[in-house]
């Protein structure tokens, strides 16, 4: 199968990040040129320490061409000169965050819904987030999607739709074939017992 997108993996960071390893091996998975996003996803970290590691991610995600994204936090993003935020239905709303961010690139997370898809993209939402697709190590999951859910969605709606939930070099073939425009990972790559990050991006092709 070809890829026609050779840029699509829209890689979330570790839940923590504690040493400067991480930024070493951030750079080496971004030179692979197979990640469009980063997103830095830090829920139990203050906001000062949030600050001294986006500066340096943003620095590795400009150096490799790759958007760098700040999880729920708008105000976050905009200080710190990222390309955007992504948004849970709980976090801020969208029209609150375009006002913050103006043209910058604002996500948001369907889970499951075709209605809350729709909502999204007629308040300007930049592309929606779908899944689980398969069981995750990185948050317990609460909605499942299927193959189903994504081409239905993927006919309602004209946004970029990332895939989200336990994607791995086993099972992400099947999402890029129904067209799910960016697959989202994370544990593959960060917790992976037998590969260090950067090989773990690499058996992803």
């Amino acid at each position: 199968m070809k890829i026609q997108n050779k840029k699509f993996i829209y890689l979330i960071s570790p839940n923590k990040i504690k040493n400067k390893s991480f930024f070493f091996n951030l750079n080496l998975v971004l030179k692979s040129k197979k990640v469009s996003f980063f997103q830095l996803r830090l829920k139990n970290e203050n906001i000062r320490n949030k600050i001294t590691i986006a500066k340096k991610i943003y620095k590795i995600c400009k150096k490799n061409n790759v958007k760098f994204i700040i999880n729920d936090d708008p105000n976050l993003a905009l200080k710190v000169n990222a390309d955007g935020c992504h948004l849970g239905q709980k976090d801020m709303n969208i029209t609150k965050a375009r006002k913050i961010l103006q043209n910058k690139v604002v996500g948001i997370t369907c889970h499951n819904s075709i209605k809350l898809s729709r909502i999204a993209e007629s308040n300007g939402a930049t592309y929606i987030a779908l899944g689980a697709f398969f069981n995750s190590s990185t948050k317990k999951v609460k909605y499942k999607a299927d193959l189903k859910t994504l081409k239905k969605i993927k006919k309602s709606i004209k946004l970029p739709i990332v895939a989200i939930g336990g994607i791995n070099e086993k099972n992400y073939r099947n999402l890029l074939l129904n067209k799910a425009d960016f697959l989202a990972i994370s544990s593959y790559i960060w917790n992976n017992k037998k590969l260090k990050p950067h090989q773990a991006i690499e058996k992803i092709k």
